[in-house]
This record gives C-alpha cells, sequence and structure tokens, in this order.
C-alpha cells in the first residue's frame, strides 16, 4: 500500500512537471536581441565573413611555403651492364662494370628564403587588415538592417495604437449619428478613413518582418531562430566630438587605411625578394664512382652565368609596385578623411531636423488633432478639418520616427568612417 502511494505521487508530479513545462513553452517569449548581441553574433556566423577568415590561415600556410629549403637530388647510374644473363656475377659486375652515386643539393644566394618569408609574412598582414575591413562593413551593414527592424517595429506600433484611436473615433460618431448628430454622409466618410489606418498597419507588419528577413541573412541564420525579435528603440544620442577628433580617431583606427600601409611595406618587401632573385644560385654535387676495381671521389659546383637574364624585368616592375602602393596609401588617406568628414556633416544635418521636430512641431501637431477632435465632436469643427489634422499628425509622427532613424543610420555612417563603435 505504500510502495503504491510512492508510485502514484511520483505519476502526479511528473504530470505536473509536464503541463508545468507544456505551460513554459505555450507563454515563452520569443528571443530578443541588441544592437551589440546582433554585431557579435553577425561576427561569429556570418558566412561571406567567414569564408574571408580563411584567407587569413591560407596566407600563414603561404608563409610555411615561402620558408622552406630547396630538396637535395639523389642520382644514381651503371655503365656496362652485360646483356647476358650468363655474364651477370659477381666479378663481372664488380670489375667491368662502371656506376655512379651523387647528391647534389641548390644553394640560395641573395638570401631568397628569408626574403621570400618575409614578403608572405608581410602579404599575411595585409590581408588580415583586409578582413578586418570586411568586418568594419559587416558592423555597418547589421547596423543599418537593425535600424531598419527599429523603424518598422515602431511605425507598426505607432500605426496600432493610431488604429486603435481612430476606432475609439468611428464608435463615437456611430453613437453621434444614431442620436442623429451627424449626418450618414459624415459618418460613412470617417468609416471610410478606417482603411488607410489599417493598411498602414498590415504595411507595418510586412516591412517589420522583411526588414528581420534582412537582418537575419547577416547574422547567418542558425545562429537566431525564426521568430526573433530585436530590443531597443530609435532615440537621438548627441556627438561630443568635433570633425578634427574624428579624423585623427580614423587614422588611427581604419582597417582599411591599414592595409594600404602594410601594402607599401609588402611591395618592399617584394622589391628585396625579387633583387634576391636576381642572384644565381650555386648547385654542388658530391659523386661516388666505381670503374673497375677503382672506388673515386668527385666534387661538381654549376652555376648559370648572368649574362642576359638578371631578373631585370621583375626587378623593375616590383620597383614601380613601390609607387603605386605609395599612391593607393596616400589615396586611402585622403578618402578616410573624406568619409569622416562627410558623415559628420550627415550626422549633423540630421541631428538638427530632430531638433526642429523635437523643439515643438510633435507637441503641435498632437495638440492640434486633440483639439480638432474635441471640436468636431461637439459640433465646432467640420469633418474635413478633423480629418485633415488627423492626417497631420500622422504624417508628422512617421516622419519623425524616419528623422530619428536616419539619424541613427547616419551615427553609424559615422562609426565606419572612423573604424570604431566606440562612440556614444
Amino acid at each position: 500500500m505504500f510502495y503504491r502511494a510512492v508510485r502514484l505521487s511520483a505519476l502526479l508530479g511528473a504530470l505536473v512537471g509536464v503541463v508545468a513545462l507544456a505551460s513554459g513553452q505555450a507563454v515563452q517569449s520569443p528571443v530578443r536581441i541588441t544592437l551589440d548581441q546582433a554585431v557579435q553574433l553577425a561576427l561569429a556566423h556570418n558566412h561571406a565573413l567567414l569564408a574571408e577568415r580563411t584567407t587569413i590561415a591560407q596566407a600563414k600556410d603561404a608563409e610555411v611555403t615561402a620558408n622552406l629549403r630547396p630538396n637535395p637530388t639523389l642520382g644514381v647510374d651503371y655503365i656496362g651492364l652485360p646483356l647476358r644473363p650468363s655474364q651477370f656475377n659477381w666479378d663481372n659486375i664488380t670489375n667491368t662494370t662502371e656506376f655512379d652515386t651523387g647528391l647534389s643539393y641548390l644553394f640560395e644566394r641573395g638570401k631568397k628564403r628569408q626574403n621570400r618569408l618575409a614578403n608572405a609574412k608581410d602579404q599575411t598582414a595585409v590581408t588580415t587588415s583586409t578582413v578586418a575591413d570586411n568586418e568594419r562593413t559587416l558592423t555597418f551593414n547589421v547596423a543599418t538592417a537593425f535600424t531598419n527592424v527599429l523603424l518598422a517595429e515602431s511605425t507598426l506600433d505607432f500605426a496600432n495604437q493610431d488604429l486603435k484611436s481612430f476606432q475609439n473615433t468611428i464608435d463615437i460618431s456611430e453613437s453621434q449619428y444614431k442620436a442623429g448628430a451627424i449626418s450618414e454622409g459624415d459618418f460613412l466618410k470617417i468609416k471610410l478613413q478606417l482603411l488607410q489606418f489599417q493598411t498602414d498597419v498590415t504595411a507595418a507588419v510586412l516591412a517589420k518582418q522583411q526588414a528581420l528577413v534582412s537582418l537575419r541573412q547577416l547574422l547567418g541564420f542558425e545562429s537566431v531562430p525564426l521568430d526573433y525579435d530585436v530590443a531597443g528603440t530609435l532615440e537621438y544620442q548627441k556627438l561630443p566630438y568635433n570633425v578634427e577628433d574624428l579624423q585623427a580617431m580614423a587614422l588611427k583606427d581604419r582597417p582599411d587605411l591599414r592595409a594600404a600601409l602594410q601594402g607599401v611595406t609588402q611591395a618592399q618587401s617584394a622589391y628585396k625578394l625579387q633583387r634576391a632573385i636576381g642572384k644565381v644560385d650555386v648547385t654542388g654535387t658530391l659523386n661516388y664512382t666505381h670503374i673497375a676495381d677503382q672506388d673515386t671521389t668527385s666534387f661538381f659546383v654549376s652555376l648559370p652565368l648572368p649574362i642576359f637574364n638578371r631578373n631585370q624585368g621583375q626587378v623593375a616592375q616590383a620597383k614601380d609596385a613601390i609607387a603605386q602602393a605609395q599612391e593607393t596609401e596616400r589615396e586611402s588617406s585622403e578618402q578616410v578623411m573624406s568619409d569622416v568628414q562627410s558623415a559628420f556633416e550627415s550626422l549633423r544635418t540630421n541631428e538638427q531636423t530632430v531638433q526642429i521636430y523635437q523643439s515643438g512641431y510633435l507637441d503641435q501637431s498632437k495638440e492640434s488633432v486633440d483639439i480638432s477632435e474635441y471640436a468636431y465632436k461637439r459640433g465646432a469643427a467640420s469633418l474635413l478639418d478633423f480629418l485633415d489634422a488627423e492626417r497631420s499628425y500622422r504624417d508628422t509622427q512617421l516622419a519623425y520616427r524616419q528623422q530619428l532613424a536616419s539619424y541613427m543610420l547616419a551615427l553609424e555612417q559615422l562609426r565606419e568612417a572612423v573604424g570604431t563603435r566606440n562612440l556614444p
């Protein structure tokens, strides 16, 4: 009886656990990620970036190849072997045939191996900085897609609020119509306006879903679930820096500029390598020779005579490549300065526009629609005046949200131009 009660209690406990688990799963909210989390997920899971990162490993593999020494060459030959099987005996082979065994090795001059390795390491540095620049671009793309989701979400919230508010207006107008306070024509005009609010909601729902799909592709589909969402709001942040400070930061932090600087170093090491290749190499050979009953050794040295080919063309080409890399570095530096100044001016212009909205136009549009609604419900304003005020309020609110998104995108553009996210 006791054991039966224990089993019954255990069964009831298991059932309670299953019900609780099912209830928890039923009310579980979708995964919500912040912008910083989105950036980290993209840097860890974006397949295009992961493919680019393999170029760093490939460049390091090339360093191994560049540091390899030449292989020695083993040579063996037998001369005077008899054709008749009856003549194959030890005395005949050792006394009448000749065989040679030699080992040769190519001695590289001009420090070719050291220069190959230095050039390969410089190429690895350029590749690493190029990948870092791809990460910078990906981070900006993620921030842009994230901001688009925030804009779509804010637009959807406003559309739902506006729809609910206008539905209340319709309910009041219906009561007025039934009481004879307004005509049927005015009531139908108000009801027809509901279509605009409903289509605003469906359009906002679609825009948010599309923005989430675009963001998920940048993050990597496997990094977030299908029903994920974002955490954040459209907001205005004032930037305390001036353009000179930002340009100085960019010259220090931009990975594409760093890659251009490293490209000059790589071109210089390539020039040294081509000059080293112009140095002729020496091949040394040590042979052991057996002729009849005599054993001898010999040593050979061979080297090409640099009369015609001294690698002149490749040396000249590598020297010109240095000038090209230097000009590319100067162009990259000017591009960095231009990017920062352009992004800074765009941010400042968007900031001024946001401040214009916040200076009173938002409150005035809200007060205007409230006054028009109050007056219309009491017969002191026409239906057209009320609908026009409602339309102006909706347009102002949507434009303000779009302007906030434009400001945040301009801020992300500035962060990309500077090359760091360590800005307010």
